[in-house]
């Protein structure tokens, strides 16, 4: 299915949407009800993110995009290439300089009747919407007090949690969990009481200097990744390794990672003041984040030529 030209600056302000191969406003984005992305939640997605008219890490996003396609029996229409130009085509079509940028693949409609998933159609979209902050910039600053739910996380045995996806029942429930108790957020555990992720995030520990995540169980997430590689340049020492509950309560400092803001630091643990907020680890992780967005290597530009 060919690519659209690239179209025009700002032709749907503030976001736009990519399906049945065009480009269109944000206004005309739908699913069908009896897609099995919607009643299964059979789909995969990945997000991306633009800042200061450049993508970060975009061919990171898009290796795991295809990576995920792959191991779950579905396909796209569409080339690497065409996929990057379609991504820029939703930035610039909104006129967005700082952008939450997903691109979803889902199972599609099976023929009436049909229970075999390889009958459906898979289909593909991708939007482009103003950047998304997992907390705001307010909360920020004041500090995020994060609650350590008890619900378990679906077992990586039967959800690949490498694959990103919509299996958010339990990070949803997490979540009523912490409003109940007046907490900001939620992380969830492993069956043995392990410190698992977040509703889009990973979760880091950092004690007497060394910096703790969990090793299995959780979405390998880019924002993670950077953070780790972030620590390999910084000579910061890491153990990624199953992380308990006990660990996490008495560490000095704790932050989050997500394309949502990078590298995030918590104030408290349910409503428990750590010892450093943000903590000396923390902000140079988030400094270093931020910085890399400057580095060409890292960059992808959209072009707003007209």
């Amino acid at each position: 299915m060919p690519v659209p030209p690239s179209p025009p600056v700002n032709q749907f302000e503030g976001g736009s949407v990519f399906l049945d191969g065009a480009f269109a406003p944000l206004s005309e984005a739908k699913i069908s009800m009896f897609d099995w992305g919607f009643t299964r939640s059979d789909v995969t997605y990945d997000v991306a993110t633009a800042w200061q008219g450049s993508f970060f890490r975009l061919d990171a996003h898009m290796d795991r995009f295809f990576r995920s396609l792959q191991k779950m029996h579905l396909a796209i229409p569409y080339s690497r290439a065409e996929l990057r130009e379609i991504l820029h085509g939703c930035v610039r079509a909104g006129g967005l300089q700082d952008a939450y940028v997903a691109m979803v693949c889902t199972r599609g409609v099976p023929p009436r009747g049909a229970r075999d998933p390889r009958q459906a159609q898979n289909r593909f979209y991708a939007y482009a919407l103003p950047y998304v902050w997992i907390a705001s910039r307010e909360k920020q600053l004041a500090g995020i007090d994060l609650h350590v739910s008890e619900r378990i996380r679906i077992a990586p045995e039967s959800v690949d949690p490498t694959v990103k996806n919509y299996h958010w029942m339990d990070l949803v429930q997490s979540m009523f969990d912490a409003y109940d108790r007046g907490r900001d957020t939620s992380c969830v555990v492993d069956a043995q009481g392990h410190i698992m992720e977040g509703p889009g995030f990973n979760v880091f520990a950092v004690k007497d200097g060394v910096v703790h995540t969990a090793d299995r169980g959780v979405l390998e997430g880019i924002s993670r990744r950077t953070a780790l590689e972030l620590c390999a340049h910084f000579g910061i020492p890491v153990r990624v390794a199953p992380l308990p509950v006990a660990r996490l309560r008495e560490a000095d400092e704790v932050f989050l990672t997500s394309s949502g803001g990078g590298v995030l630091p918590i104030a408290k643990l349910d409503g428990v003041p750590l010892k450093a907020f943000p903590g000396p680890v923390t902000t140079r992780l988030h400094d270093g984040y931020w910085a890399l967005h400057d580095d060409p290597a890292y960059r992808d530009p959209v072009s707003y030529a007209p």
